[in-house]
C-alpha cells in the first residue's frame, strides 16, 4: 500500500483535501486509541475543515483506495440510521514526515488564527 501522502488513486499527488481528511482520521485514532472508536463523516468534516459535500464524496473513495476503513457504526442524534465510523488503515504511518504535511499544517494553523 502506498503512503497516503505520496499519490492519489490515479497516480497524481494527493490533494490537500485528501491529506486533510487523512490527518483528521489519524488525529481521531490517537485521541480514541483506548476505545478504538472511529470518526464519523461529520467529525472528519469538522476536524479537517473540508466542506461536507466534498468530504461526502472523498471519504468513500479513500475507503475504496485502502486509506480508510469502517470500524463500526454509531447512533447519532442528527440521523435516524447509525452512521459509519472511520479510521485510517495504516496507524504506523508517520504523517508528519510525508511531503506537504508540514506545509499543510502551517497553512491550516494560519487559517485558524
Amino acid at each position: 500500500m502506498m503512503h497516503p501522502s505520496s499519490k492519489g488513486g490515479n497516480g497524481r499527488p494527493a490533494s490537500e483535501t485528501h491529506l486533510a481528511l487523512l490527518q483528521a482520521a489519524h488525529a481521531f485514532r490517537s485521541e480514541r486509541a483506548e476505545s478504538g472508536q472511529g470518526a464519523t463523516l461529520l467529525e472528519l468534516v469538522h476536524r479537517s475543515q473540508v466542506g461536507y459535500q466534498v468530504a461526502r464524496a472523498m471519504v468513500p473513495k479513500l475507503k475504496d483506495r485502502g486509506h480508510l476503513k469502517i470500524v463500526g457504526e454509531r447512533k447519532v442524534d442528527y440521523r435516524n440510521r447509525p452512521v459509519a465510523e472511520y479510521l485510517p488503515v495504516d496507524p504506523e504511518a508517520d504523517l508528519a514526515s510525508g511531503p506537504g504535511w508540514v506545509d499543510l499544517g502551517n497553512c491550516m494553523q494560519s487559517w485558524t488564527r
